[in-house]
């Protein structure tokens, strides 16, 4: 292999992982456009979470998901809603984002203990969804607590999280199936 050939192979590495983290981190974007208002909005933030788990691995699509993060923090509006600024990240559904980047380093974890063990994906991403959860609903409850005294966790979960299980979990099953056939194509490993 020429010196040059060893170069491009070197440098091409990185710009591509660059170039799939912007990617990934823009569908996101999009998928939180997608909006249907609710005590916690319906987006489809959470496809495109398990979109850059599943289709870049635990590394690039926790690199996509922060950079989701650190965009929508900065102001730009990523968010649902077309928001964005800190604001969006310390009001009541703030934690469902953070909870994004918690739930993708989850998923990056067991990546790395399971391997590709049959329906190891599906594990993930549903210990993943139940680690969004958890973030979300402890923050809302602290936020909404703070603003409107005492709120009971069943309360919470009835408005946060119980109505997205259902879309939720087929969100996971569109990924299984997507995932696979978008790195084959794109020849992501």
């Amino acid at each position: 292999m020429t010196r040059a050939a060893i170069q491009k192979t070197s440098t091409e590495s990185p710009v591509k992982d660059m170039v799939y983290i912007a990617l990934f981190a823009a569908l996101t974007a999009v998928c939180s456009w997608i909006t249907i208002p609710f005590t916690v909005p319906f987006t489809l933030q959470t496809f495109g979470v398990f979109m850059a788990a599943e289709v870049l691995g635990g590394k690039r699509g926790s690199l996509a998901v922060l950079v989701y993060i650190l965009l929508g923090a900065a102001g730009l509006p990523v968010f649902s809603g077309f928001r964005g600024g800190p604001g969006v990240l310390l009001a009541s559904t703030g934690g469902y984002i953070i909870g994004f980047l918690a739930g993708i380093l989850v998923m990056w974890l067991l990546e790395s203990i399971t391997g590709k063990v049959p329906f190891g994906n599906l594990l993930r991403m549903i210990s993943g969804l139940i680690v969004c959860y958890a973030f979300g609903t402890a923050w809302f409850m602290h936020v909404y607590s703070s603003a409107n005294g005492p709120t009971a966790l069943m309360t919470v979960l009835g408005w946060c999280v119980f109505p997205f299980i259902i879309p939720d979990l087929a969100k996971i099953i569109l990924v299984s199936v997507l995932a696979p056939r978008i790195r084959k194509l794109a020849g992501i490993h």
